[in-house]
């Protein structure tokens, strides 16, 4: 029975006040309600007091709250946590906890599996199972025990946002809304592998952070690692990206992944320099992490900074990512990989 209510978590308020309408509630019944779920984040109708006792016993019969707790959590020796939610009956997603002195990022997912295959990414092993509704998305956010701590989110995790973007949105619009959390757009990060149409239309959205996963400067290479080149190339991307301003608030960044004789050599950033010229942005390596079966390595600490100070010295400002969570399934995908198995035993 409570599987058939609808899930108040994810929804917006203009969703909300239709809502309550077609019940013949009072339309402002529904910004009580938006209230108890996103700022005071209850988990049952009873306790939304202010909302008559015959409206309350009326909610109860359509709606839930709809929060979900992680079903598993697995703590890092550096204080990064990854947490396991369960979604859709019988899949699980990932959403990592990182805090890092006064700041505390989480990675949040959109999607069960992912359409875009990366070589060196464990949730394309699992293929495309399923889009995240908001509710899912949101609630990886919502439901998380450290969300008073919380000050960036990064739509990273499983999945490729861009492949999902009505509910992304949508889950923007309620992290950004004075009924909700009220966050600034700039404490949010979008990444994508580049998925043209859905990426305009983010980049028109709003003015949050955008990461692009480039992972290789050479579009046939990169197409190697990366099979979406195909269908969306890495120069054509670039060239929609100088269409926008990134020079005041607004954050470009292009992540890179170095692998060990593929993309890490000064040739290969001579590449990514002339493929970036004319655009405002940084680079941001990161060391790879292996998954099973996958015949690629990663780079020692002293490559990526010659790697690092290379490219700033040419003109990009360029970061190399600490490392977290290596000791607790760090790569993306590797423990809901490892709980779906076992369900499945």
């Amino acid at each position: 029975m409570e599987n058939c209510k609808m899930k108040l978590l994810g929804m917006t308020l203009p969703q909300i006040k239709e809502a309550v309408t077609a019940a013949a509630m009072p339309a402002f019944t529904a910004k009580q309600i938006a209230d108890w779920v996103y700022k005071k984040r209850v988990r049952s109708i009873e306790e939304m007091s202010n909302i008559s006792l015959k409206n309350r016993e009326k909610l109860s019969q359509i709606f839930t709250p709809g929060f979900s707790a992680p079903v598993e959590a697995v703590r890092s020796t550096d204080g990064t946590i990854k947490y396991l939610y369960r979604v859709d009956n019988d899949h699980f997603v990932e959403a990592v906890y990182i805090p890092d002195g006064e700041r505390a990022t989480l990675c949040v997912s959109s999607q069960v599996g992912c359409k875009m295959n990366c070589l060196f990414c464990m949730t394309g092993k699992q293929r495309y199972t399923a889009n995240l509704s908001a509710n899912e998305i949101v609630n990886q956010i919502f439901a998380l025990p450290e969300f008073e701590k919380l000050t960036n989110i990064v739509f990273m995790g499983m999945g490729e946002p861009c492949d999902n973007l009505d509910n992304l949105l949508q889950a923007i619009e309620i992290l950004t809304a004075d009924y909700a959390t009220a966050w600034s757009p700039h404490r949010l990060t979008v990444s994508s592998v580049g998925v043209r149409k859905g990426l305009k239309r983010l980049l028109d959205g709003g003015d949050y952070h955008i990461a692009i996963s480039l992972h290789h400067p050479d579009p046939a290479r990169r197409s190697e690692i990366m099979p979406a080149e195909r269908g969306y190339s890495i120069t054509e991307i670039v060239e929609l990206l100088k269409e926008y301003d990134f020079s005041h608030q607004r954050r470009l960044t292009f992540e890179y992944i170095v692998f060990k004789g593929i993309n890490d050599s000064q040739a290969h950033a001579r590449k990514l320099l002339r493929l970036l010229d004319g655009l405002d942005c940084r680079i941001n390596l990161i060391r790879y992490h292996a998954i099973p079966g996958v015949p690629l390595d990663g780079v020692d600490s002293e490559a990526m900074t010659r790697l690092r100070d290379y490219l700033t010295a040419n003109g990009v400002f360029t970061t190399v990512r600490a490392s977290r969570g290596e000791d607790i399934f760090a790569a993306c995908g590797m423990l809901s990989t490892k709980k779906q198995e076992e369900e499945n035993k």
